[in-house]
């Protein structure tokens, strides 16, 4: 997973981090494991499960040495709680990476991923030439 690569980069002294994740994300908090064994990473994952989340309560759950980093997968419910969950990071000063760069405009620290607004202009795109004609087995896959 290239954004845990990234935190590993951008913070070289982690060996171990709080992971946000739902039960939108539970195949992304599975990878997220997997991938933290290939760079020696611990996670604490914490399960979020009552909306609206608690994300201090949660935070709190995270054994001190897992609170140095924290890491929130790609759920609906946190993208539209990006706001409290940066804040929360940042009261705590806790380095947190995510998969878009609005986490980052809310007061994250990093991101790495897609970007939503070309996708969805990229998305646009390829309607607008579908419903004038074009095959779209004929369309590039971008």
């Amino acid at each position: 997973m290239k954004r845990l690569q990234v935190m590993r980069d951008v913070l070289p002294n982690i060996e171990a981090a709080t992971v946000f994740w739902d039960a939108n994300s539970v195949e992304q908090w599975q990878a997220t494991q997997r991938a933290g064994t290939t760079l020696g990473l611990r996670f604490a994952g914490i399960e979020l499960k009552e909306r609206p989340y608690d994300y201090d309560a949660a935070l709190a759950k995270a054994a001190s040495d897992y609170r140095r980093a924290l890491v929130v997968i790609t759920s609906t419910d946190f993208f539209f709680d990006r706001e409290r969950i940066a804040n929360i990071a940042l009261r705590h000063r806790i380095p947190s990476i995510f998969a878009f760069r609005q986490y980052v405009e809310a007061g994250g620290l990093l991101s790495y991923g897609p970007n939503i607004r070309a996708m969805y202009r990229l998305a646009a795109d390829y309607v607008y030439r579908i419903a004038r004609g074009a095959k779209p087995a004929d369309m590039p896959v971008e």
